[in-house]
């Protein structure tokens, strides 16, 4: 083997790499939306998270990836640790289907059916049809298709490269003697973990140790061992990934590790015992590539079969090894992990901005109620809380910054897009609930008193603002189209009901009955009720947005007096009578 080789040997092992990256990402972007409504169905049981997480790794070829992903969604509260074991054991089994892809390329036959098997006779066709749908239209469910078979038929390119690279070697006595050493059961498992840990993917090293078997110079009793030690050395993604998470995080990397090194104890162990005792005639026969894929999906189902019932007693053992700690505040659910998977990203997101706004709206009516009883505790209260919302925000927005810049469909780029609108306008609610505990505050110092018209007028308008407050809140929740015209409608309503009760405060000024101070600090009261409106209107347009596209939805609020009859129209007046009709 000359240096040539190796180069081609490194070029073959870069391609399969690539390969192996681009159709994995694409896989996880096309199955994004049914991969998180199948994580929004799971259970408690066991045996459902163990297919989940055999499916994933079967669909996106790397346990590696899986594991990290269960990591992250451990992390941020999406799934418990119980049902991340399930899936750590599935994924496991699931990664085992690319040996058996890869196995297809030792297929020799003068059968014209058979050699159509042989991933060097369909590849080409598979790269051609993807690059004429990747370069057809670009961000579109068949551009991700596209690069799902150009990146399989880049890694079988790879894999081909790899094997006529290393082909030379079968004629090299020291290439065939430091493959004996691996018969070591010790030094095998050492060096399979090696390798790895150092290219992070158990798939890709089973095609490495496939490439060398191609030459013939592979036995069994080398390739059985590096097997095993391939499943040690995969845990050190998750391991490097589970640093600086939460301490249910930490623990799912811990059984993912602590399940592969028992299950390689028990069985490597079992196995040299009773081929110690009956020897097994295949041991010294060379390796083929389909033999390699038996045994890696032979190991992992015994594993798993081995272990299995003794879950919940993995689940101790890393409970024991990682001790609890207390737990952070819920923006720590923000987990970079997940930004592998957008889509739980974004969800993610969503769950934290629900969050920020039912602060938000706490704070609004606590501020209107100091209005009538002040409380200095209160109002303390209320601006810790704004500060609260404005850590919110800007670890949301840094967030949602980051999710942007991962490969977004586009309805997940216009959601991110709409959700950092979100917290902007919720942000703002938050600053005038300060505004209007300030005015309360004011009250309580001057001790004034507004008079009963006034002060019924100032509460009309609070309930009107609590109630477009509730409906922005459940149009959110639900992504309710209707709801969110509802909102528009009461916005419309609230406006004319702050000039109207300005018209009737300058009345009140023309008869004597307030004082010019008085009157102030009602206006900046209903002003920054009305404000709290708007941005609830902004944040409904946002829903509408996500929903179904740009509706225009403003645009057409401005033409529902000539639309009478409409149902935007019929609910802008029940509302409207029903805030103005005791005024």
């Amino acid at each position: 083997m000359n240096i040539f080789n190796f180069l081609s040997l490194i070029g073959g092992l870069a391609l399969f790499l690539y390969g192996m990256n681009i159709m994995g990402e694409a896989l996880e972007k096309r199955a994004g939306n049914q991969l998180k409504s199948i994580l929004e169905k799971l259970t408690s049981s066991r045996w459902k998270g163990f297919l989940l997480g055999a499916g994933v790794t079967a669909i996106i070829q790397s346990s590696s990836a899986t594991t990290v992903m269960v990591v992250g969604f451990v992390n941020s509260g999406i799934m418990t640790l119980k049902q991340a074991i399930g899936i750590i054991m599935g994924a496991n089994v699931g990664t085992t289907i690319t040996a058996w892809i890869l196995s297809l390329t030792g297929i020799t036959s003068d059968n014209i059916l058979v050699s159509l098997l042989k991933p060097t006779s369909f590849t080409p066709i598979l790269a051609m049809v993807g690059i004429i749908l990747v370069m057809g239209k670009k961000n579109s469910k068949n551009a991700d298709l596209g690069n799902i078979l150009l990146g399989f038929a880049v890694l079988m390119f790879g894999m081909e490269a790899m094997s006529s690279a290393v082909s030379p070697l079968r004629e090299v006595p020291q290439f065939q003697h430091i493959l004996t050493m691996f018969s070591n059961p010790v030094l095998g498992v050492l060096a399979g973990a090696a390798l790895t840990a150092i290219i992070q993917s158990s798939s890709a090293s089973v095609g490495i140790l496939q490439a060398l078997a191609a030459t013939g110079a592979v036995s069994y009793g080398s390739a059985i061992p590096i097997i095993m030690g391939q499943n040690i050395g995969t845990c050190v993604t998750a391991m490097i990934s589970s640093v600086g998470a939460n301490k249910n995080a930490k623990r799912t990397a811990v059984v993912h590790l602590t399940f592969n090194i028992i299950g390689t104890a028990v069985i490597l162990t079992v196995f040299c015992i009773v081929n110690s005792l009956i020897h097994f005639s295949f041991i010294d026969e060379s390796a083929s590539l389909l033999g390699i894929a038996v045994i890696h999906s032979l190991f992992n189902i015994l594993c798993t079969m081995l272990l299995f019932p003794f879950a919940n007693q993995l689940e101790k053992l890393a409970c024991f090894i990682v001790r609890d700690a207390k737990v952070g505040d819920s923006l720590q659910l923000l987990d970079e992990r997940l930004l592998a998977t957008p889509t739980i990203a974004i969800e993610q997101c969503k769950k934290q901005v629900q969050t920020m706004f039912d602060k938000t709206i706490q704070g609004v009516k606590s501020a209107c109620q100091l209005i009538g009883e002040y409380s200095e505790k209160n109002f303390e209260n209320i601006k810790d809380c704004e500060k609260e919302i404005d850590k919110y925000e800007d670890k949301l927005g840094t967030y949602l910054v980051h999710v942007s810049k991962q490969n977004l469909s586009e309805q997940d780029s216009r959601v991110v897009s709409e959700l950092l609108h979100i917290i902007g306008d919720i942000e703002r609610i938050s600053d005038h609930s300060v505004g209007i505990a300030k005015s309360a505050e004011e009250i309580a110092e001057k001790k004034l008193k507004f008079s009963d018209n006034a002060s019924k007028e100032i509460r009309k308008m609070i309930a009107a603002v609590a109630e477009i407050l509730e409906e922005t809140n459940m149009a959110y929740i639900n992504n309710d189209a209707d709801a969110a015209v509802s909102v528009e409608a009461m916005e419309r309503v609230i406006d004319k009901l702050k000039h109207e009760l300005k018209k009737r405060h300058i009345d009140r000024l023309k008869k004597g009955e307030c004082t010019i101070e008085q009157g102030f600090i009602m206006t900046d009261i209903i002003t920054a009720l009305e404000r709290i409106s708007d941005h609830c209107s902004n944040i409904a347009g946002c829903v509408e947005e996500i929903a179904h596209g740009s509706l225009g939805l403003h645009e057409y609020s401005r033409e529902i007096d000539k639309m009478p009859g409409s149902e935007f129209y019929n609910i802008y007046k029940d509302k409207l009578s029903k805030y103005t009709a005791e005024l």
